[in-house]
């Protein structure tokens, strides 16, 4: 099968005065065409990392993509000339940052920077640029946008920002978005706008999504596909449901177990994940999040567990695998504790 992102390999170092850090770690998934995609993970994991060095956007000194492949539709990114990736790279992949506000500029107005990439890509002129950005604009929900287009980024409000910064990335039909935590500095009834928006974009523009984010509950209703991101590795993917129902690996069971629910009684607590995650410079030995797990067996600090299969299109990097009994909801509206039982 022909996937429109297929990633293999992916290795991304950081070379400081303090030593190397293993940000990137053979990292390989996959996004198919019309598939949303969800990575989470704790803050330092590796998740908006790897997708910088998928859009090749890593600084160099001191980043280097150090190995790997990045195959969009059948190209290796990575190989590709700077030019050839400027074509790409807001374009066909568009990314939307984490704070609109630092990814905007302050001191232009948004019409020239929605309207600079149009130009660009899509050869139009000014007026017609214009046009398409006021169109977009529209599209996103933002009211009276003919008059809007020519405000600065601090006249909006930081729902108004996130949606200009979707619409920028819409500007040029892209055939893959990047959502890098689009709703993190967001509140509650502006994150379910966000998230509904660019549900309903995906639906009548048939192009993929990958959303990154650290919050699980977030992806219920997005996402197709689940990757879990630790120390720079994917740890676990499966699809939605299978993963909220079934969870195999000690992390993932912690992120769910640590999430309130509404359907638990008013005076559960719920269940941190305890210790930090590594030093990516002191990079560990054996698993990356033994020292923390509560399911860890000697063999767990010796050698790296590799991705292994354990259900259909469901695979997990973990030599215990416990078997978790965290249920979707709206599946079983009183799901038991999970227990989290061994499997040898």
């Amino acid at each position: 099968m022909n996937h429109l992102l297929e990633v293999r390999q992916l290795q991304t170092r950081f070379f400081t005065r303090n030593g190397v850090v293993h940000a990137v770690n053979d990292v390989s998934f996959h996004v198919d065409q019309d598939e949303t995609v969800g990575i989470v993970g704790e803050s330092g994991s590796g998740k908006s990392i790897t997708m910088l060095s998928v859009m090749r956007l890593i600084a160099s000194p001191p980043g280097q993509i150090t190995g790997g492949e990045v195959r969009f539709e059948g190209r290796d990114l990575l190989k590709l000339s700077d030019q050839e990736i400027r074509s790409i790279r807001g374009n066909q992949i568009a990314m939307i940052f984490q704070d609109p506000m630092s990814s905007l500029n302050p001191v232009l107005r948004i019409e020239k920077q929605m309207t600079e990439a149009i130009q660009l890509h899509l050869g139009m002129t000014s007026t017609e640029a214009k046009a398409r950005a006021i169109q977009l604009l529209q599209y996103v929900g933002i009211p009276n946008a003919a008059e809007r287009i020519r405000s600065y980024p601090h006249q909006f409000s930081g729902g108004m920002r996130q949606r200009v910064m979707i619409a920028m990335g819409l500007a040029c039909n892209p055939k893959l978005l990047i959502a890098d935590e689009p709703t993190t500095a967001l509140d509650v009834t502006i994150q379910a706008q966000i998230v509904e928006l660019v549900k309903r974009l995906k639906a009548e523009l048939g192009m993929a999504v990958i959303w990154i984010t650290h919050d699980l509950s977030l992806l219920a209703g997005l996402a197709d596909r689940i990757l879990v991101m630790y120390a720079g590795q994917i740890i676990e993917q499966a699809p939605l449901r299978q993963l909220y129902k079934s969870p195999r690996h000690p992390y993932t069971i912690g992120l769910l177990q640590s999430m309130p629910r509404l359907d638990a009684q008013r005076q559960a607590a719920l269940q941190p994940i305890e210790g930090l995650p590594p030093n990516l410079i002191h990079y560990p030995q054996g698993c990356p999040f033994a020292p923390r797990c509560r399911f860890a067996i000697e063999q767990c600090h010796v050698n790296d567990p590799p991705l292994e299969l354990v259900g259909d299109h469901h695979t997990v990097a973990c030599w215990v695998k416990p078997v978790g009994a965290t249920i979707l909801p709206e599946t079983n509206p009183h799901p038991p504790t999970p227990n989290a039982p061994f499997v040898a």
